[in-house]
């Protein structure tokens, strides 16, 4: 398969990486200081599945140089959507699959009207950081991937992928109700980062204190909440995420904790603000997610704790 990465960030890195380990060109987008190291020593992943070096690594800054490919790894963060967006059109031809691994629950409905219906939702589970320019560290041993469009429809290209993942140490499966795998990610990453970013703790001693843990589960049950308000099939899935987090390696953080602590601009907007404007349109009460977003709203342009 021919597949862009953009970009290679953590998410990026440690997926694209896995499928040039496996011999697929893989094309990186990257710039700056992460640019001029991937080119000199390589692309470096350090996992529990088994490091990741891919020692000559396509990488450029200008996906014209890539043009046409299958595959393309949609990883930015939430703000610079349209953007990467509209940088991303070289990328696409008539058979191409735009796969959105971004956190949130629209990036879909932002992205179709600027690279067409290829897009396609890509609902993913692993806690990964870039530690120096050019080196990422994956922490646990889950590296979930899912993939599929919203209205459910087959697609042998999204199948294809999910078999050449899957013989590249990934647990990847094509969904048709890809929907409802989104909202359940939504549902704990909202739970997730919520908490680790508001008390800058990892998630074991968060469950392990009552008050923190109440915090976990009451994200949680409001965004199952407004999720229900939205028609998506929710009942329940707050009891089992919370066994999910339960059975974390404890020392784990969302990528946005990682963030408050580096003092880098933040997905509030679109993770608990966007919890905030779901549960105003439905009537649904949201205080937990409120205090998540007003203790962290100074933040969320970047600053230094």
């Amino acid at each position: 398969m021919r597949v862009a990465v953009m970009a290679a960030g953590a998410l990026g890195a440690c997926f694209g990486g896995r499928l040039a380990e496996a011999g697929h060109e893989v094309h990186f987008i990257a710039r700056g200081a992460h640019k001029e190291a991937i080119e000199r020593s390589g692309l470096k992943v350090k996992s529990a599945l088994g490091d990741i070096h891919v020692k000559k690594p396509n990488v450029t800054e200008d996906p014209k140089q890539v043009g046409v490919v299958d595959i393309v790894f949609f990883a930015v963060k939430l703000w610079d959507t349209e953007k990467a967006g509209e940088l991303s059109k070289p990328f696409v031809g008539k058979d191409t699959r735009v796969l959105t691994m971004q956190n949130g629950i629209d990036s879909v409905d932002r992205l179709k009207p600027i690279l067409g219906d290829v897009v396609a939702f890509t609902p993913t589970r692993i806690s990964a950081v870039i530690t120096a320019p050019g080196e990422v560290v994956q922490h646990g041993t889950f590296a979930n991937f899912r993939c599929g469009f919203l209205d459910g429809r087959d697609d042998t290209r999204l199948q294809s992928l999910c078999e050449e993942l899957r013989k590249a140490k990934v647990e990847a499966n094509f969904s048709k109700t890809v929907r409802e795998d989104l909202w359940e990610k939504f549902v704990f990453l909202i739970a997730m980062s919520g908490a680790t970013a508001s008390t800058r703790s990892s998630i074991g001693p968060i469950l392990a204190d009552p008050d923190t843990a109440a915090l976990f589960v009451s994200l949680m049950n409001e965004t199952e909440a407004v999720g229900i308000k939205e028609g998506v099939s929710l009942e329940g899935q707050a009891d089992k995420l919370l066994a999910r987090a339960k059975g974390a390696l404890p020392t784990i953080k969302a990528s946005m904790c990682e963030d408050v602590e580096r003092g880098n601009r933040l997905e509030l907007d679109w993770l608990q603000g966007k919890v905030l404007e779901l549960g105003r349109k439905h009537g649904v009460a949201t205080p937990a997610n409120e205090y998540v977003y007003k203790t962290l709203k100074l933040l969320r342009n970047g600053k230094k704790v």
